[in-house]
């Protein structure tokens, strides 16, 4: 399989996903996609965090969070405009003649790798680590929420033709990676420090 057999499942897999969405559920999909929903629900996890592991901890694992996202976006968004320069679903001629359901108008012209699927992941992965150091109760409900946001959040991307499958899934992963890496060096700092 070679690099134009790629694109064309990608492009594939995009329209097939798209095709289900409903006038109903475009509403949905656009409020999963604003970010500014985002900041609420970071706060209330933050207070959670302070609240369950105490202001050392809490806020070690507060900064490891907020470094996760950051590190996320950014790196993200660089490899976007300037590395990749891959053309959103939205500006694809084939796509668009193909019959994508294109309901916003549209964004920034490149889309390789989505920023709001690595965001979501690193901050699912992080917030969940840092739950985890608290021995008092399970947090399986909590991690089962926050993955089927993050879930929702990067569907919602090929929902709206923000960004194709492939974006899709190389921000979730690297937003996996980026969480993990972070979130393991800050559990390691607690523990270490014996916070």
């Amino acid at each position: 399989m070679n690099l134009g057999d790629l694109i064309q499942l990608d492009q594939q897999i995009t329209l097939w996903i798209n095709s289900f969405h409903t006038p109903a559920t475009d509403n949905l999909w656009f409020f999963l996609s604003d970010t500014k929903i985002w900041f609420p629900a970071y706060g209330a996890v933050m207070g959670v965090l302070i609240w369950r592991l105490g202001w050392k901890r809490g806020l070690v694992m507060i900064l490891a969070m907020i470094l996760t996202v950051v590190v996320a976006d950014q790196v993200s968004h660089a490899v976007r405009d300037s590395v990749v320069r891959r053309l959103r679903p939205c500006y694809t001629t084939w796509m668009l003649e193909n019959g994508l359901h294109w309901p916003l108008p549209r964004y920034s012209f490149y889309g390789f790798f989505s920023s709001h699927a690595s965001n979501v992941f690193s901050f699912a992965v992080v917030s969940t680590m840092a739950l985890n150091l608290d021995k008092s109760r399970s947090h399986g409900l909590y991690a089962g929420l926050v993955f089927t946001w993050a879930t929702l959040v990067a569907v919602s991307r090929m929902m709206v033709a923000a960004h194709f499958f492939g974006d899709v899934l190389a921000g979730s992963l690297f937003g996996l990676a980026v969480g993990a890496l972070i979130g393991a060096t800050a559990r390691w700092i607690v523990v270490k420090a014996k916070l």
